[in-house]
């Protein structure tokens, strides 16, 4: 039997006081990656405003998640710098917090466990209060097997936010879910980015879930941007068939 889902506060709202914005821009200066002779990034130059978020689409292998490395400290750029707030990274931000398309829990921890993964004072409360605002508070002591794939990726946010972070990055999180349980993920992130309102970079293949979540879509193609675009859509966004939608969207496909 699989296990419930429960309800997830899909409502969107303005970031509450409860949730002080400690967003950090992202300068990307000159920068240039290479792996031994061949070369994947070439003197990539992007600024991004704290607190915006932006989705960067691009065919396989042009560089999307090595990018997202680089940002997040755990790779390092051949050339050029990258500055998150006002430290150049050159090593893992105790801000930033990532997220890939594996939730990464670990087994044998319970749920509030794996949110709780730092064990930093007052971690089970702040786990709890991280869990209540993903929708699963009454998973706190389940184990990691018993859940779904999208309950599985809501823990991983819920261990993101625990750390009030200022930048999250999240690598195609929901590639590998249905269509339901990934619509009900899109609506979930949106709310809790305005709620918050860390910066936020998403990777992904998936045009229309660009469209749909970022305020700017970065196209990369041969090593560089191919297009960068304002997102100009009133949100939600849960109807993406319209004129406009769909214009912006050929316009994207046309350079991936």
């Amino acid at each position: 039997m699989s296990a419930a889902i429960s309800p997830v506060r899909t409502d969107i709202r303005e970031p509450q006081s409860k949730h002080p914005s400690k967003a950090q821009s992202i300068v990307i200066d000159g920068m240039s990656k290479s792996f031994g002779d061949r070369r994947v990034l070439s003197d990539i130059d992007l600024a991004i405003p704290a607190g915006q978020f932006v989705a960067i689409v691009g065919r396989s292998g042009c560089g999307k998640s090595t990018l997202l490395r680089l940002i997040a400290g755990l790779d390092q750029a051949t050339a050029g710098k990258i500055i998150v707030g006002d430290r150049t990274v050159e090593s893992l931000q105790p801000s930033t917090r990532l997220l890939f398309q594996d939730a990464r829990l670990l087994p044998w921890q319970r749920v509030i466990g794996n949110v709780g993964i730092a064990r930093h004072d007052g971690w089970r409360k702040a786990a709890a209060v991280a869990l209540e605002d993903v929708g699963l508070a009454d998973r706190a002591n389940d184990w990691p097997a018993v859940l779904s794939g999208g309950q599985r990726q809501r823990v991983a946010l819920a261990r993101a936010l625990v750390s009030d972070p200022g930048v999250l990055l999240l690598d195609e999180p929901f590639g590998a879910l249905d269509a339901l349980t990934r619509g009900e993920m899109h609506r979930l992130l949106e709310r809790i980015w305005q709620e918050h309102g860390f910066t936020t970079v998403l990777i992904t293949h998936d045009v229309s879930e660009a469209l749909r979540l970022a305020d700017r879509v970065i196209v990369l193609r041969d090593q560089g941007v191919a297009l960068d675009v304002q997102v100009e859509l009133p949100r939600s966004r849960r109807d993406i068939g319209d004129a406009a939608t769909m214009t912006l969207r050929s316009r994207i496909l046309a350079e991936v």
